[in-house]
């Protein structure tokens, strides 16, 4: 694995020491020795890498990575580019381009967002190629939990995105009133009818980031 080593470190370092993890870091370890698994090993702290706590603006909270090949690289919802673009990231587009105009693009690679202040964080980080969820339960879920508390923890307005049942059970961990809570439905085919379509996340996203001084995000993903 491609270790953190930006500012992330401070408030997850302890997590690393913890009897979770270390179980949690030999059963990865096997899993990607004995059977395919996504991202590759050197994507998994992506999330991190490309948008360090301190630049933090907004926080989108995936579920677990893409389970076909060469789609997952650490980033929620994202994919990268030659990949078709999954069905829940189309209705996130269809939801941009209602919400704000933005044209829908060719590709899903969303790391534009990530450079930008946008931690697309997944909430369990690996997965067995073509068995969904297969390693939810074995720690991923603490360790992004100390993720989503260090952002909870930020002493300046950020937006966090709640998108479906399991990532709207972490609203009771972002106590933070200076922090933007946006709660619908998950953008997939089955629940995007049910309230994210016309919940314009993304619009009051940037408004509340500008109403507080912070430079707005360009949602825009350009074709390539």
């Amino acid at each position: 694995m491609s270790m953190i080593d930006n500012d992330w470190l401070v408030p997850l370092k302890k997590e690393f020491s913890k009897p979770y993890y270390k179980d949690l870091f030999e059963f990865v370890k096997n899993e990607y020795s004995t059977t395919v698994v996504y991202p590759p090993a050197d994507d998994i702290f992506n999330a991190f890498h490309f948008t360090p706590l301190k630049d933090v603006k907004v926080l989108l909270l995936g579920q677990d990575p893409y389970h076909n090949v060469h789609q997952a690289h650490g980033l929620s919802f994202s994919v990268l580019p030659g990949n078709d673009i999954p069905p829940s990231l189309k209705n996130i587009y269809q939801e941009l381009h209602d919400d704000l105009g933005c044209y829908i693009p060719n590709n899903g690679y969303l790391k534009k967002w990530a450079d930008q202040g946008v931690l697309l964080l997944n909430t369990v980080l690996t997965v067995r190629a073509h068995q969904a969820n297969s390693h939810q339960g074995k720690g991923w879920e603490q360790f992004t939990d100390a993720v989503i508390e260090a952002v909870n923890a930020q002493d300046r307005p950020i937006v966090i995105f709640l998108w479906g049942a399991p990532a709207g059970r972490k609203a009771k961990m972002l106590t933070n009133p200076k922090h933007l809570v946006l709660k619908a439905p998950h953008p997939s085919p089955l629940s995007a009818y049910r309230g994210f379509f016309g919940c314009k996340h993304f619009s009051k996203a940037n408004e509340f980031l500008k109403a507080n001084g912070v430079e707005p995000i360009d949602w825009q993903i350009e074709n390539i």
